[in-house]
């Protein structure tokens, strides 16, 4: 068992804020796009009374908090919420909100943005969107840093997604100084301590496993990761999996060491399904290998922090 694993600061946040709506302001209490990445997860806090949309036109009520996900949203989307006169509460995880207001330093100070990231992901959605379209380039890989023309490569800027594989993001910003050596890095790496901490942990492993099982849901970034990085790492057999119905116990017959870790977004009972999986069919004997502890925790936002029963402001929304 890889530790740390599962559940990480800004995700557990990110619940909480939903559950805590919910028994604050009753049911329902909307969300915009999955709070964090794991069916499981959203179905838990559907039967709470929480309703997941993709868009802010699909809510019909005006007098309901809407809160928005973990991965953050670009600015268009909490204006048009403003413009309804939405009650929000922003569920984005500090580390995601750190990325945007580093490119909105940069942006202040003239520079052209470049964002390691993956096209497509909610999280880079949300950090390009909060400047004018243009303001920010992405790569994806060391090969996109070839193609890049800034206007002016002595003043250009480099942020990240939070969620990356670490060794990828190095190599490409390695590119990225090698082309351009003006360029500006954040303070701090933007790649979160836990996407870290569990990769450094599959990697502590990888190599002694006959096998690994990564238990996260295949649109989270941060558990596609893992897999990578147990492959890289010298575990010939990985594999992402949602639920323990997923596996086939035949094919781990001959398998006598399974390393066995869960993305952010992944709770801790999934992966005691997983245990009691396996020990339906084999012979278990668990440990533990702990390359870190955890102990980081996000304040609420305000508007729950408060413990008394309040009725949603229709002019009032809290971010952060």
């Amino acid at each position: 068992m890889c530790a740390p694993r599962g559940f990480c600061a800004g995700v557990d946040r990110a619940i909480q804020i939903v559950e805590i709506a919910l028994e604050k302001f009753g049911a329902p209490v909307y969300v915009r796009h999955e709070i964090v990445h794991n069916r499981y997860v959203v179905t838990s806090l559907e039967e709470k009374g929480a309703v997941f949309v993709e868009e802010l036109d699909e809510i019909e009520e005006d007098d309901r908090p809407v809160i928005f996900s973990a991965h953050g949203v670009p600015k268009e989307v909490k204006s048009d919420a403003a413009s309804r006169n939405f009650f929000y509460l922003d569920a984005t995880c500090p580390l995601v909100s750190k990325v945007h207001k580093e490119a909105e330093i940069h942006f202040r100070r003239g520079r052209e943005i470049i964002l390691i990231g993956h096209r497509g992901h909610p999280e880079v959605i949300g950090t390009m969107g909060q400047l004018p379209e243009g303001a920010v380039t992405l790569v994806e890989t060391v090969r996109d840093v070839a193609g890049l023309a800034p206007r002016d490569p002595e003043n250009i800027a480099w942020i990240s997604q939070t969620t990356l594989s670490v060794d990828d993001t190095r190599d490409i910003v390695a590119a990225l100084n090698e082309r351009f050596p003006a360029i500006v890095g954040p303070h701090k790496d933007d790649i979160c301590y836990a996407t870290t901490n569990r990769q450094e942990a599959v990697k502590a492993v990888a190599a002694g496993c006959d096998a690994m099982i990564i238990v996260g849901a295949p649109n989270s970034s941060n558990s596609q990761r893992l897999r990578e990085v147990a492959l890289r790492a010298g575990c010939r057999n990985a594999k992402l999996i949602q639920r323990a119905a997923e596996i086939d116990l035949t094919q781990y017959a001959g398998v006598k060491t399974l390393g066995i870790s869960a993305g952010a977004s992944a709770p801790e009972a999934l992966v005691e399904e997983v245990l009691d999986r396996f020990a339906e069919a084999f012979d278990i004997k668990v440990t533990t290998s702990r390359t870190a502890d955890e102990n980081i925790e996000f304040a609420l936002p305000r508007a729950l922090r408060d413990t008394k029963p309040v009725e949603p402001s229709l002019t009032e929304s809290v971010s952060g």
